[in-house]
C-alpha cells in the first residue's frame, strides 16, 4: 500500500512539470514573435523604421533643407498656395546653363534650358545642386541618344522628359540613395 501512495504522489507533479515546461515554451514563442515585430517596426514608437528618405512637403508647412531663394531680399512676396490640386508643395531647381548635344545619327543640334521639380523635402534639390556635374553628363548622354524624328512632336519631347527625369534619379539614386525628382521641365528647346 506504501508502494500505490508513492506512485500517487509522483503522478501530479509529473503534470505539474509538464505545465511549467509548457508555461515556458509558450512564453519563449511569444517572446520571440514580440522581438520579431518589434525588429520589424511593427511594434514600438517612432524611432528609426528605415532609411531617412525624403519626406512630402504639404503646402504651407516649413521645409527645413530648403534651398535658399536666387532673389534672397526680404521684400519677396510670401508663397501663397491654392486649395485645390495636390496636397503636397512642388519645388523646382532651375540649371543655370543650358545643354546641348547632336541629336543620334543627325548633324542636328539640340539645346535645352531645364527645370526639375519635387514634392519632397529640400534635401533632393540640394542633392540636384550638388551632383550637377553628374547630371549635366547624364542629360547629355541622354540628349546624345536621342533620334531627330523624336523632338518634333509632343509625345517625342514627353518621352525625353520621362528618360531625362529617370537618369537624374539614377545619378541621385548612386550617389545619396534614393531619387525623388518627379519631372524634368523645358524652360527652353531649341533644335538646329
Amino acid at each position: 500500500m506504501a508502494k500505490d501512495k508513492k506512485d500517487e504522489d509522483e503522478k501530479p507533479k509529473g503534470g505539474a512539470m509538464k505545465i511549467i515546461v509548457m508555461a515556458i515554451v509558450l512564453l519563449a514563442i511569444g517572446a520571440g514573435g514580440a522581438y520579431g515585430a518589434f525588429a520589424a517596426g511593427l511594434l514600438g514608437g517612432e524611432g528609426e523604421s528605415g532609411p531617412d528618405i525624403p519626406q512630402f512637403v504639404r503646402k504651407g508647412e516649413a521645409d527645413p533643407y530648403e534651398l535658399p531663394s536666387k532673389g534672397g531680399g526680404k521684400d519677396e512676396a510670401p508663397v501663397v498656395y491654392g486649395d485645390g490640386g495636390s496636397e503636397y508643395r512642388t519645388a523646382y531647381y532651375s540649371f543655370e546653363e543650358s545643354f546641348t548635344s547632336n541629336l543620334a545619327d543627325s548633324p542636328g543640334l539640340i539645346q535645352v534650358d531645364l527645370a526639375v521639380s519635387t514634392q519632397r523635402d529640400g534635401r533632393v534639390l540640394l542633392w540636384v545642386k550638388n551632383h550637377e556635374l553628374a547630371i549635366r553628363s547624364a542629360i547629355l548622354a541622354q540628349l546624345a541618344a536621342t533620334p531627330e524624328a523624336e523632338v518634333y512632336s509632343v509625345e517625342g519631347k514627353k518621352k525625353l522628359s520621362e528618360r531625362l527625369t529617370k537618369a537624374i534619379n539614377e545619378v541621385l539614386e548612386e550617389k545619396e540613395g534614393f531619387g525623388g525628382i518627379e519631372a524634368v521641365h523645358f524652360k527652353g528647346f531649341l533644335v538646329q
